[in-house]
């Protein structure tokens, strides 16, 4: 049985008097745990008020499908005020990392207890108080981590494809450069004295400009690989097709082939096949080059906006164009929208910068377009609107998802609640975006929504100084 000096070991239950502490002892019922057992689990139903006199508790809270440590609770100490205050589901797993030992009184008896002693009842609310917060903070800080680690992982996606290219460029370059130079001396070497080598050189040039400056559509290219392809295999050339394309890239038609070989039908054949071979090792290191150049351009244009989007070069409160922060925030979730999502933008380019948190703010359009894309699963249309709205900068971001269903609008902001599957989100990630749009810069964050379109308006003052709370 509960003995009172069990109780009085806990602070809030010293304001009681002792009849009352009697009361909880006669009420309290023992409650073993073995070491490895569960008190209760993540999404369940309040199950009472607990006492902890011998043991110690882990805290835990699903989080992409792991485990994630919250913290501790140790004897003496109780466990559970929260639940039965709120009548919600169990936020966190509470499991025994030692055999323990626990008293649970029913929900009744607890909220019957305190109502009937105010100092309990402030001394029980200070310290579920204490506890919501540091669960929030602590929430707070994994959701700042499990968005990083979303755009982490979606920039190593992004960068794989340009990295790869510039491997391959470079891979592929080094024997081709190689075989080109040998080509050039020994191929010089045997050139017959006629004026219109030139042509071949001048046709190489205007085949470096097609290259660099033109790409023609997939239809008209195949057309002129397979005339090229054609014309090579009657020549006689073996391999025909690993020098049609790039050949045909080039810009390079079968007759111009034909005129270049015309004049030189009295040198031998296996001459004129080096020079075309020339020619299309020449463009193919210059596509080679291109390629690695494009891959080298991306990765740079995608370490810039994680740069931008961290504003890791800049002070913490600054001027901020709000249509770089969402360029920024698309780019890095490009290989979300690939799937079947097209984005539209109706921007405001007159609009004025403000002065902003900038990695915060980024942080609000992070967790409005990732859930527009989680509500679309995947297909849909997601438009991006900026505008003025009075003295505001006003940025629309709507999804074509089924909608937030009437009765549970007017708690999408509250912490911990969240309508994805148990472990896929935190129900922080809106009250986040609100606190950082209304307490840290005085701005508005709203919603409408129907089946078909919902639409987050963040609204940021164009003069007003953000302030530093949370």
């Amino acid at each position: 049985m509960l003995c009172i000096d069990s109780l009085l070991a806990l602070e809030p239950f010293q304001a009681l008097p002792t009849e009352r502490l009697q009361w909880v002892c006669d009420r309290a019922h023992p409650y073993p745990l073995a070491k490895g057992e569960f008190l209760v689990k993540e999404g369940g139903d309040p199950k009472g008020f607990f006492i902890l006199t011998e043991g110690r508790l882990a805290l835990t809270r699903l989080s992409e499908g792991v485990d994630m440590p919250i913290g501790t609770s140790e004897a003496p100490g109780f466990i559970g005020e929260i639940q039965v205050l709120t009548e919600e589901q169990v936020p966190l797993t509470v499991r025994a990392m030692t055999d323990c030992h626990l008293y649970q009184l029913n929900c009744a008896d607890f909220l019957e207890l305190l109502h009937t002693c105010r100092i309990f009842e402030r001394a029980m609310f200070r310290v579920v108080q204490k506890r919501i917060r540091g669960l929030e903070s602590f929430i707070r800080s994994r959701e700042k981590m499990a968005s990083l680690g979303t755009l982490s992982a979606g920039l190593a996606h992004e960068l794989n494809n340009p990295a790869a290219a510039v491997v391959r460029a470079l891979k592929d370059a080094l024997p081709a450069m190689r075989e080109l130079e040998m080509m050039n001396l020994t191929y010089g070497q045997q050139l017959p004295e006629a004026d219109h080598t030139e042509e071949w050189q001048q046709t190489r040039e205007r085949g470096y400009d097609t290259l660099l400056s033109q790409r023609p559509d997939p239809m008209t290219l195949s057309d002129r690989e397979d005339a090229l392809l054609d014309w090579l295999e009657d020549f006689g050339i073996d391999d025909a097709w690993k020098l049609s394309e790039p050949l045909a890239a080039a810009g390079i038609e079968a007759e111009t082939l034909a005129q270049l070989t015309d004049p030189w039908l009295d040198s031998p054949k296996a001459l004129r096949e080096m020079g075309i071979r020339w020619l299309a090792l020449s463009f193919e290191v210059m596509e080679m080059m291109q390629s690695g150049l494009r891959g080298a351009e991306r990765i740079s244009e995608l370490v810039h906006s994680m740069k931008s989007y961290s504003h890791m070069d800049a002070g913490a409160l600054q001027q901020v164009d709000i249509h770089d922060g969402l360029e920024d925030t698309l780019r890095l979730f490009a290989y979300k929208l690939k799937g079947g999502i097209t984005v539209e933008r109706h921007y405001d380019r007159d609009l004025p910068q403000v002065l902003a948190y900038g990695s915060e703010l980024n942080q609000v359009w992070t967790n409005l377009i990732d859930n527009a894309i989680a509500a679309m699963a995947g297909k849909g249309k997601l438009t991006l609107r900026t505008c003025h709205d009075g003295n505001y900068v006003r940025t629309e971001i709507v999804d074509t998802g089924p909608g937030i269903p009437e009765e549970i609008r007017l708690r999408i902001y509250e912490p911990f609640f969240t309508t994805k599957p148990m472990g896929e989100g935190s129900g922080l990630g809106l009250d986040v975006a609100r606190r950082i749009v209304e307490n840290r810069h005085q701005g508005m964050l709203s919603v409408e929504s129907v089946p078909g379109k919902t639409c987050f308006a963040v609204c940021i003052p164009i003069s007003t100084e953000a302030e530093g709370t949370d």
